[in-house]
């Protein structure tokens, strides 16, 4: 029971986190490195206007899914620092 439960918090969590919504916006000039957390982050301090800074709607509970972005976003952070820095990695796909 207590396995199916963790298991379905942390589909929840994918589905509505801030990491996974930022890497699929192409919005040029939006945050590439710590995008979701600082979504999160941008949201939980009152941020007016997510979809235009970000490119992607903040997640319904910020606070919630701020540990979960800054874990996600830490492991992918060579490949934002390698897009930020304009550096082609040859991975290509996507969401």
């Amino acid at each position: 029971m207590r396995r199916g439960l963790v298991a379905g918090l942390a589909l929840l969590s994918l589905t509505g986190c801030a990491t996974v919504r930022t890497l699929d916006a192409a919005k040029p000039g939006a945050p590439v490195v710590y995008a979701g957390t600082r979504l999160d982050w941008y949201t939980i301090n009152g941020g007016c206007c997510p979809l235009d800074r970000f490119g992607a709607e903040a997640p319904r509970y910020p606070g919630l899914d701020l540990p979960a972005s800054a874990l996600l976003d830490t492991l992918l952070l060579p490949f934002s620092l390698a897009t930020a820095l304009g550096v082609s990695l040859g991975v290509s796909g996507g969401l």
